[in-house]
């Protein structure tokens, strides 16, 4: 079991879960693909900054934690999708501590 410090993660706010619930690699079945997972509020992360353009700090509000734990949901979902598109692996996404608005 992993050994958590600090206090637990508050639910991030997102606009609404997506339609669109996984992505894989053109002309590789998936069985053969490894999978990586990307949690609901990752995704909305991306959505603020990178399609909305909003600043971290925007979108920061705009799902209700601080700064430093939006940057930080940013930098890890931002890892996953490059690790996804550069590997060749599918990404799932699902998940996640959220509310919807």
């Amino acid at each position: 079991m992993k050994c958590r410090r600090g206090r637990p993660k508050c639910p991030r706010r997102i606009r609404a879960e997506p339609n669109i619930m996984c992505f894989k690699p053109c002309g590789i079945p998936r069985s053969e693909v490894e999978v990586i997972e990307l949690a609901f509020e990752e995704l909305e992360a991306i959505r603020l900054v990178d399609v909305d353009e909003l600043t971290q700090e925007e979108a920061a509000l705009e799902m209700g934690i601080s700064r430093r734990a939006f940057w930080e949901e940013l930098k890890n979902a931002r890892k996953k999708v490059a690790r996804a598109l550069v590997e060749g692996q599918a990404i799932d996404i699902k998940g996640g501590n959220y509310t919807t608005e």
